[in-house]
């Protein structure tokens, strides 16, 4: 389906078909530019429309989200569905939330499949540029979830966070099994291992806060990032790439 679903859906709900914009500064970022400071040439524009063009044919876009209510919350630490999410100053980035929403997303595992054969044909730089597409392309598929539950929710009056991720501001990689167990990723695709990582790699695991005093916009501004253009409740002008 292609429908976003209610934010507060206690089922697993599978979005295809999505829209993946790739931001040109984003892919140069993984190739290690500096933006303002290092200039690409020619040669590496050439090579990053090749490398697009290639990703655009190889992606599937999917996502699967499901909402599960909040049955405790302290300053670190968010309890749904008797998992205990220990994330550091969650309460006050957060505010209190009535829910949560686990998402799952990825581009599938052709791009790496690629890759891999570019490197066995001693494509170097374009196995490395079409890595980095496909990065950014999750990525941005990421964005534009958080996106699409931020204007729905907003539909239903109430307020979806900014996404966190298990590995990122000192949430702990561990945790990716609790996680999980919120909003699994096999309905799409995805598999997680012992040790955390998923399959395919170009894969990422989110988590928002739901509810009508949820605080947004702490750290940057959701609207002006969001690439939603036509968005009723738009609040600040949006710039031209999408960026994390």
């Amino acid at each position: 389906m292609t429908e976003a679903p209610s934010v507060l859906s206690s089922r697993a709900v599978v979005l295809d078909t999505l829209p993946v914009r790739i931001d040109r500064d984003e892919v140069l970022r993984f190739q290690g530019y500096k933006k303002g400071v290092d200039v690409p040439t020619a040669d590496v524009l050439a090579l990053f429309d090749e490398a697009v063009a290639l990703g655009e044919q190889l992606m599937m876009p999917r996502l699967v989200y499901r909402a599960s209510p909040v049955d405790g919350q302290s300053a670190d630490l968010i309890e749904a569905r008797g998992e205990h999410l220990h994330i550091p100053e969650i309460g006050r980035l957060w505010g209190p939330v009535q829910a949560v929403g686990a998402g799952v997303c990825t581009v599938g595992d052709a791009i790496e499949s690629r890759v891999r054969d570019l490197f066995d044909e001693r494509e170097l730089p374009l196995a490395v540029m079409l890595d980095s597409v496909g990065s950014a392309a999750v990525e941005s598929l990421a964005e534009f979830a958080n996106d699409l539950l931020c204007q729905r929710a907003l539909e239903e009056r109430l307020r979806a966070t900014n996404r966190i991720s298990p590995g990122y501001a000192g949430w702990d990689t561990a945790e990716q099994k609790a996680l999980w167990t919120l909003c699994p990723g096999e309905p799409i695709g995805v598999t997680l291992n012992d040790a955390c990582f998923m399959t395919p790699a170009k894969s990422i695991t989110f988590l928002v806060g739901l509810g009508p005093q949820a605080r947004v916009d702490h750290y940057f501004t959701q609207c002006r990032r969001c690439w939603m253009r036509d968005c009723a409740y738009r609040r600040a002008p949006a710039p031209d790439t999408v960026h994390s």
